[in-house]
């Protein structure tokens, strides 16, 4: 087994696989009478490929026991896919670049509970880590004809310690 070290997330270490979702970074307008801040256009779906459209959903991931071992990746051709947090739990983003139509060495994030990502089109992911307890998402992506989920299994698993030492 490999280990995999945790990185902090930024958006310049993340760009190569999609974009930070942070609310902060985000233009902020005021909106309903100065009642609401609206955090503008942190996502743009990218769903529409072979007729897809864009859903909303709730992931409710079950956190994962550590260390925990990163053995395959998904990606999905079609469309992009955003994960944003509903409860304020810090989550795991694992990614990796392409090598030859398989996933490349992958790299992990951790994800401050208050900030999402959107996977680019394409972009190998591990799915959801969620970390010491039940968390929800509220997650962004594509419905629709075509096929739009790949696979890859790793040769030998890497190992992400447990982010709480």
């Amino acid at each position: 087994m490999r280990p995999l070290t945790l990185e902090p997330l930024t958006a310049e270490a993340f760009a190569p696989f999609g974009c930070v979702l942070d609310p902060a970074s985000a233009e902020c307008r005021l909106i309903n009478g100065g009642t609401t801040e609206r955090f503008h256009a942190l996502a743009m779906a990218d769903t529409e490929a072979q007729d897809g459209r864009t859903i909303l959903s709730l992931f409710r991931g079950q956190p994962r026991a550590f260390p925990y071992q990163v053995g395959m990746m998904e990606r999905h051709p079609l469309g992009s896919q955003a994960f944003f947090p509903l409860t304020p739990r810090a989550w795991i983003a694992v990614v990796a670049p392409d090598r030859d139509g398989r996933p490349g060495e992958p790299r992990a994030f951790l994800v401050p509970g208050t900030i999402g990502v959107q996977y680019a089109a394409n972009v190998w992911h591990h799915p959801l880590i969620a970390v010491g307890a039940q968390s929800d998402f509220l997650v962004m992506d594509r419905e629709g004809g075509g096929t739009n989920l790949e696979e890859a299994d790793y040769d030998a698993p890497y190992v992400v310690a447990d982010p709480a030492g």
